[in-house]
């Protein structure tokens, strides 16, 4: 089980309207409880655990203030999830490594411990746990993958990327852009057959834009 964990939180919330323009993202309360808090919640047992923040990032530094948190400010530019995770590698370590996103409620297992037990770094750099569309509460638009029969990720398809997964850093140094998206990573692991999918069997909502605040609340109190 990776000892590690980044938690992406370096957006600027401009889908959230005016929502965000005195509070970050991660910040907005879901049922009570700002969005940052449900992610950490997942986390409990991890010893490493990474923060990045960007727009109003003394509020986030502010807010985790005390906590077993290391809060990795970007500045002057929001580096991306693979130039952010690349600056956090120090505080990170070397080893495979959990991503979360923050902006997203989950309903079920613990979506960190079902990619621990399904992780094998023999045939994985990495494993991202997906939902099927029908499970995706707030989300807008398709999926984003298919699962081939070993469970290998093809681009397309009704499986949406939920923001959580387990990924080899090694591939990180390669990439010469100082911003660049974990997309480019992902890429080169399918050309080897080495990016692999679980399915998450709970429910899942995506809180990227205001409408979804109510919709995750609706799926939280559905299945408690």
């Amino acid at each position: 089980m990776p000892d590690a964990v980044m938690l992406f939180a370096a957006g600027f919330g401009t889908r959230m309207g005016t929502l965000t323009a005195r509070c970050p993202k991660p910040l907005i309360p879901v049922a009570g409880r700002p969005l940052l808090d449900h992610a950490l919640d997942l986390t409990q047992g991890v010893p490493r655990r990474v923060v990045n923040a960007h727009y109003l990032a003394p509020r986030i530094a502010e807010h985790l203030a005390g906590r077993d948190v290391t809060v990795m400010v970007e500045e002057p530019q929001i580096l991306d999830t693979g130039g952010g995770l690349r600056a956090a590698l120090p505080h990170l370590g070397t080893d495979p490594v959990f991503t979360l996103n923050t902006d997203a409620v989950w309903s079920g297992p613990n979506p960190l411990d079902l990619l621990a037990a399904a992780w094998d770094p023999a045939r994985m750099d990495a494993l991202l746990l997906c939902v099927p569309l029908e499970r995706a509460t707030g989300r807008k638009g398709g999926g984003d993958f298919t699962f081939d029969p070993q469970g290998r990720l093809i681009r397309g398809g009704d499986m949406v990327y939920t923001g959580a997964q387990i990924l080899a850093t090694d591939r990180l140094q390669d990439v010469p852009e100082v911003v660049f998206s974990l997309n480019v990573i992902w890429t080169a692991m399918a050309a080897e057959g080495r990016l692999f999918g679980l399915p998450y069997p709970g429910h899942w909502a995506d809180v990227g834009h205001p409408q979804g605040i109510a919709e995750a609340e609706a799926m939280l109190a559905r299945h408690v």
